[in-house]
């Protein structure tokens, strides 16, 4: 059965919360560019999430973002290369090896906290911040409620 406004079409809904998402996020990332991390990408915020405070492995950290370890392995030879991460020895168990996040990558994260609050700022400061708040209670109302998960890169690739 089709929506009862053909201007509204059900396809419709998706397509704005991705294109919200998408925008959200291009924001963060021109600003954290202007702010000295140009090379960082959407992906490189959910890799670096994965790897947490504590680190993990190349393994765990595929299983964490639902891709491959080949996969999550290239993911961090680009964030080493770049400075976000390192490999390191565990010094739990010295036949794997760690990978953490290095001072810059802690910086990237910070600072897309700090990007993040002044986008949902700028957005209250258009549509209100009583709108923005329902937008939010709404989502909160139909996501379940393990709704941040890390395996979007895996979800998305298929």
């Amino acid at each position: 059965m089709a929506t009862a406004d053909p201007e509204r079409p059900g396809f419709l809904l998706p397509l704005l919360l991705l294109a919200g998402f998408r925008t959200f996020i291009d924001d963060l990332h021109a600003e954290l560019a202007r702010q000295g991390h140009d090379q960082l990408r959407p992906l490189h915020g959910f890799v670096l999430q994965a790897v947490g405070p504590d680190g993990t492995t190349a393994g765990e950290l595929g299983q964490r973002l639902g891709i491959s370890k080949q996969a999550a392995g290239k993911t961090v030879d680009r964030l080493v290369t770049l400075g976000y991460l390192e490999r390191a020895d565990d010094p739990r168990d010295a036949r794997r090896k760690l990978v953490r996040m290095t001072d810059r990558g802690h910086d990237g994260l910070r600072r897309s906290a700090v990007v993040f609050d002044q986008l949902r700022d700028r957005w209250a400061a258009t549509l209100g911040a009583d709108r923005v708040a329902a937008i939010e209670n709404d989502l909160r109302t139909m996501t379940p409620a393990n709704w941040f998960r890390l395996d979007v890169p895996g979800w998305f690739g298929g």
